[in-house]
């Protein structure tokens, strides 16, 4: 077994300069820089007194469900998959300096390795890319979370537990679902396709296992928060990205199991 573990630890290693590569090819929305509508003294005297200036349109569409100004141009989320993983695919395995990432990754993946087996080793560079990507940018790409379904599906089929891996897959998404439509300022829709890839994970090696995930990300979430009010470093409306804190209690619940 320790072979094994350490042959994951190396595994994750040499993921780890991948993975990095992947998650900077991910980047946040660009600012939007609205119109400046300000009347300066020069313009005031060539302004009808009864012109009216209209403000800027901010009507909000069914596809981005944000307020967007008009003159910014969403970004192609598609272009910008294809190129980071592009740019990922021509990447050397070298570690960078400092190796925060490649020890992560292989940390990880020794650590799931052995609690939980081989079959879960495939979550240590999708989860960390994830969990950074999230973090910098407030983001999780379809273009990994989508895909990791099948992935995991296929590594799990050999242990027999793929049924209730879907079924805890369904649920998890389900209750983020529901909580989604209930606050959807509190999270974002991709962390509603995250909790489907956890609950999938995590049924895997059990309910008991699948509770403990479901919670844990919620709690660990709300603790960073309580933390940041009682050093003033946010207020009750600061926001922050869920999915690290989702990805940390998932590894908790797989490998407590």
């Amino acid at each position: 077994m320790a072979g094994v573990v350490a042959l994951a630890a190396l595994v994750g290693l040499l993921a780890g300069p991948y993975v990095r590569t992947l998650a900077s090819g991910f980047g946040p929305a660009p600012d939007a820089t609205p119109p400046d509508t300000r009347i300066t003294p020069t313009d005031a005297h060539d302004t009808p007194p009864d012109a009216q200036i209209a403000p800027p349109d901010t009507r909000t569409t069914p596809a981005d469900n944000r307020t967007t100004p008009p003159d910014v141009t969403p970004p192609d989320t598609r272009a910008e998959a294809r190129r980071a993983f592009a740019r990922t695919l021509r990447t050397r395995p070298l570690p960078a300096w400092p190796p925060y990432l490649e020890v992560v990754t292989a940390a990880v993946a020794a650590l799931v390795t052995w609690r939980a087996g081989l079959p879960y080793l495939c979550l240590a560079p999708v989860g960390t890319a994830l969990a950074v990507i999230d973090w910098r940018t407030s983001r999780l790409p379809d273009a990994i979370t989508l895909p990791s379904y099948p992935l995991l599906a296929l590594c799990l089929l050999p242990t027999g537990e793929l049924p209730r891996a879907l079924l805890g897959a369904a649920a998890l998404a389900a209750v983020y679902g529901a909580l989604w439509l209930a606050r959807p300022a509190a999270m974002g829709f991709g962390d509603v396709k995250l909790a489907g890839l956890i609950g999938m994970a995590a049924a895997a090696r059990g309910w008991e296992a699948w509770v403990v995930a479901a919670v844990a990300g919620q709690l660990l979430a709300a603790l960073y928060a309580l933390a940041l009010l009682l050093t003033r470093r946010a207020s009750r409306d600061t926001q922050f990205p869920l999915g690290p804190f989702m990805l940390l209690g998932a590894l908790a619940a797989v490998c407590l199991a």
